[in-house]
């Protein structure tokens, strides 16, 4: 295990599994598991590929293996348990209870074989919220870098997902990736915890 304190954010290289039950009180979780369809692999077989016209060019991405399998039904406990208020991002990929409160991203991403949204099924006592955010090859809203992780979601969309729960003072991130949640806590003044097990995305965390 390796920890890293940066500002209000500590950063946690290790399991979940292991870390978690650790942790004191947190007021929310915000998080994005692996959904178990090979996005890993996948990603590191189309690197150096492009997509339509205005595709840029894809980065290189390392095959690691940890999309091969979705969560088993212990560690989605273990998430579902883990604050008071949840944001899971892929739950339509899981056996999840009835919610009132979707929070949906349209990636405005044209016309591919890419999905055109991403749900995010939630615990919170709202209805269901739409945000718009491009976000396909080259064409990225604001122009946002894609750090090295397949799966990167944007900051001003993890960002808008905390405005779903303006009073969690402390975030925890269970699967962290390339740390976008932290950011987006690090520019609205909240404490964060997240954790990731792979040593390289793990790093472009810290950075």
């Amino acid at each position: 295990m390796r920890v890293e304190q940066i500002g209000d954010c500590t950063l946690y290289l290790a399991d979940c599994m292991d870390v978690q039950p650790t942790l004191g009180r947190v007021d929310a979780c915000l998080t994005d598991p692996p959904y178990g369809i090979k996005a890993d692999s996948t990603m590191a077989k189309q690197s150096g590929q492009q997509y339509g016209k205005a595709a840029a060019q894809k980065s290189t991405y390392m095959a690691t293996e940890w999309d091969e399998e979705p969560l088993s039904g212990d560690l989605l406990q273990m998430v579902l348990q883990s604050a008071p208020k949840v944001i899971l991002w892929g739950g339509n990929y899981f056996a999840l209870p009835p919610t009132s409160c979707w929070l949906i991203w349209d990636k405005e991403n044209g016309q591919n074989n890419f999905a055109d949204c991403e749900m995010a099924w939630t615990n919170l006592p709202k209805a269901v919220r739409l945000k718009r955010h491009m976000w396909n090859g080259m064409l990225r809203k604001n122009g946002e870098e894609r750090c090295g992780h397949p799966t990167q979601k944007p900051v001003e969309v993890m960002t808008w997902c905390l405005e779903q729960v303006p009073d969690a003072k402390v975030v925890l991130d269970m699967f962290m990736g390339s740390g976008t949640t932290g950011v987006a806590c690090v520019k609205m003044g909240r404490k964060f915890i997240g954790i990731e097990r792979e040593p390289e995305y793990f790093d472009i965390a810290c950075k």
